[in-house]
């Protein structure tokens, strides 16, 4: 049963990407701002970012981008092709979807779901062809260095974005060694700015900001000083209450309830989201 739902929602996606291309190409044309969708990392915490594309999308504001890390890499990958909030809602809510978030083969689950359900479409491809042009991040474990993933095999990519270093063997593109972006760049709205985005709306999943951080966290926390820029340049600033939640919170109860805070999250944002849609003129 719960192969057969993960099949239905999958294949309902799969017959909207061609009119969403439609709607993108048209939107192209017409000259208005370009309006970016970030999406931060948090393993579990995914789900409550989920709960907040319910109100992106009630706003109204057309998306022209995605960009994801870790978690937010999955969902904007999957937002990128089609998929919208109450597709994606399903999917998590699956027993078959915690599974494979929660198992040591996580990443390569999530491969073998794309794969056997979407054919090779998306195997070899330029993410900018994509029904959203899209953008994931991981980072080059040899080099410690950003990489931002915008060709290739879509599934693979995303499944380099999240594999958390330790937890996840590294993924293997170009000679790189790929792990979770999120040791780098946990928002990564310079790379939205990067793709030509005017506005970000930003759905960052982090609890503990380290607003104030020492020097000494400063070193080792090398990412805190761009996350905190990153935060700040959103223009739509979505960040749900998840104290007390984990990164691998995965059960189906921490799912339904982080998916709910989320949505809380969106709705609070929804008049913001609403003024950036009267300024782009729709």
């Amino acid at each position: 049963m719960q192969k057969s739902l993960l099949f239905i929602v999958l294949l309902c996606a799969c017959m909207t990407m061609q009119a969403q291309k439609k709607n993108n190409s048209s939107e192209k044309e017409n000259g208005r701002p370009k309006v970016a969708l970030v999406l931060g990392g948090g393993g579990a915490k995914g789900a409550a970012t989920v709960g907040a594309l319910k109100y992106v999308e009630k706003s109204g504001v057309p998306i022209d981008m995605v960009v994801g890390t870790s978690i937010g890499s999955i969902v904007g990958g999957m937002y990128s092709l089609g998929y919208r909030h109450e597709q994606l809602d399903s999917l998590f809510r699956t027993q078959q979807w915690v599974n494979m978030f929660a198992g040591s083969l996580m990443g390569d689950s999530i491969v073998n779901v794309f794969r056997n359900n979407m054919g090779g479409e998306y195997s070899q491809v330029d993410f900018d062809d994509l029904p959203t042009p899209f953008r994931c991040v991981a980072v080059d474990i040899n080099k410690m260095r950003q990489v931002v993933l915008k060709q290739g095999d879509l599934a693979q990519a995303m499944r380099a974005s999240m594999a958390i270093p330790v937890v996840f063997k590294p993924v293997k593109i170009d000679g790189m060694q790929l792990v979770d972006g999120g040791v780098l760049n946990n928002l990564p709205v310079d790379v939205a700015r990067d793709m030509g985005a005017d506005y970000v709306i930003a759905v960052d999943l982090t609890v503990n900001k380290h607003e104030n951080s020492s020097s000494l966290l400063s070193l080792l926390r090398p990412d805190l000083k761009k996350y905190n820029k990153n935060r700040k340049d959103a223009d739509v600033y979505i960040n749900p209450k998840l104290k007390g939640y984990g990164a691998q919170d995965f059960s189906s109860k921490k799912i339904a309830e982080m998916i709910d805070l989320g949505e809380k999250a969106g709705k609070a944002s929804l008049k913001e989201m609403k003024k950036l849609k009267k300024r782009l003129g729709n």
